[in-house]
């Protein structure tokens, strides 16, 4: 990563080193697994938050704004957003206020349920995460990082692991169309 200055040993390796070296050899594998994901997340979100930058975009704000660009009419309740983003409700309303604030979003009362409010992207705000997904599909999903097959192999043991962990369950099969 540019910018970036290079040790000059790894330390996660280095910290295995000293887990066996203590006599916790049972756990340096799951150590060095657990602390490789978390560097590995702060290197991708350093590229990310970087792209994202020149769009006065924080990457929270940026899933809001996509998630409501995917829906077919540009808006879905405020639950319904947490839900999705797994994110805790309070920092979810902190992205959606300052998305209205800066008018990217509105927030109207809910139809149905007066308790609840829909979230809804604006014209100004569709033209910003459209221009946002152009660069970040430029300069970080189409090259993240890894060689061949990687990012596939890495997917699976990931989404393996999230499932097992609770994360999601296996989509039940859909019905044949009448």
């Amino acid at each position: 990563m540019a910018g970036t200055k290079r040790l000059p040993v790894d330390p996660i390796a280095e910290a295995k080193r000293q887990w066996v070296e203590h006599g916790w050899e049972s756990a340096a594998a799951g150590m060095t697994a657990v602390t490789s994901i978390i560097r590995a997340q702060q290197l991708l979100f350093a590229r990310i938050d970087a792209t994202l930058k020149p769009f006065g975009l924080s990457f929270a704000r940026y899933e809001m704004l996509r998630l409501l660009g995917f829906t077919r009419y540009g808006r879905m309740p405020m639950a319904s957003a947490i839900a999705r983003l797994q994110v805790h409700p309070t920092s979810v309303t902190n992205t959606v206020d300052r998305l209205v604030r800066d008018e990217l979003v509105e927030r109207h009362p809910h139809p149905l349920d007066g308790r609840a409010a829909m979230l809804e992207i604006t014209p100004a705000g569709r033209m910003l995460v459209e221009r946002a997904t152009t660069a970040l599909n430029t300069e970080v999903f189409e090259q993240p990082g890894f060689a061949g097959d990687d990012a596939t192999k890495l997917v699976r043991i990931i989404a393996r692991f999230r499932k097992d962990s609770g994360d999601f369950a296996e989509p039940k099969p859909q019905p044949d169309p009448l």
